[in-house]
């Protein structure tokens, strides 16, 4: 069983003061903590559950500079086997389409059975990078993935997450893409020893022409959107607090309602 994950560092922004940086389309990144993308964290466990099942190996595929290696080496003391990273100028300002294009030229020449992605990423949110890469590949995918059921006969059986609690069962054809939800497995624990030891493992760092890439491919022209600008969202007014007895409340109410056009 040969595993491919799709992997991302992100910067942590919980509890951190967020600044808008000079482009005014994207966030100051300095001084902010990176992490690995919380779902990709479940994807790698998950491969590296299924070759503890099936055997085979895991490759973790990142893009971003070289502070990436850190995720990069996170995965393989996790149990990844190989690490491919992909970085070049050109790459700045890449969509989820451009970002799908650029790994599938990575992944193309691999031997795979099963891509795995997180469902999406805690910075940009587009959850399009996994659909749009089988599309790419021309193989099928289930996105939202919380069960792997099994895999035998050269299928793969999988639940997906749909609203209102509901889930869906698929048994798809591999090679195959799944994008992981949150809460699939636990990740295992990676301890600072555990780094030490894959420090010296190779990482394999791929740019624009060894992709066989053009610089239209990638990039802002080769994205199909653009952020145009990013800005917190307004304040709204305070909460008005109403007193009295539950009689005078439900009459502040009911003429609230009324002033705001929302009652009869």
């Amino acid at each position: 069983m040969e595993v491919i994950v799709c992997i991302k560092r992100v910067p942590e922004t919980a509890g951190a003061d967020i600044i808008i940086d000079k482009t005014g389309r994207g966030i100051e990144k300095r001084g902010l903590v990176f992490d690995i993308n919380e779902w990709d964290n479940y994807a790698v466990e998950e491969a590296i559950l299924l070759k503890e099942e099936y055997g085979g190996s895991v490759t973790v595929i990142s893009m971003g500079p070289e502070e990436a290696n850190e995720t990069l080496r996170r995965a393989l003391a996790m149990g990844a086997d190989q690490a491919i990273r992909l970085t070049d100028p050109v790459f700045e300002g890449s969509d989820g389409y451009a970002i799908a294009r650029i790994l599938s030229q990575a992944i193309k020449p691999l031997s795979y059975d099963l891509i795995l992605t997180g469902v999406q990423t805690e910075d940009d949110g587009y959850g399009q990078v996994g659909p749009t890469l089988a599309e790419i590949l021309e193989i099928p995918h289930a996105a939202v993935v919380n069960r792997i059921d099994g895999i035998e006969g050269g299928r793969v059986k999988v639940h997906r997450e749909l609203e209102g609690g509901l889930e869906e069962v698929l048994d798809l054809n591999i090679p195959a893409v799944l994008t992981i939800q949150s809460g699939i497995n636990e990740p295992r624990y990676v301890s600072i020893m555990g780094i030490r030891k894959v420090a010296k493992k190779e990482i394999k760092v791929l740019g624009l022409s060894e992709l066989g890439m053009k610089p239209e491919d990638a990039g802002q022209p080769g994205s199909l959107s653009v952020v145009e600008r990013v800005f917190f969202p307004p304040v709204g007014e305070g909460a008005q607090m109403l007193e009295g007895t539950m009689d005078e409340i439900s009459d502040k109410v009911v003429t609230i309602l009324k002033e705001k056009g929302g009652g009869a």
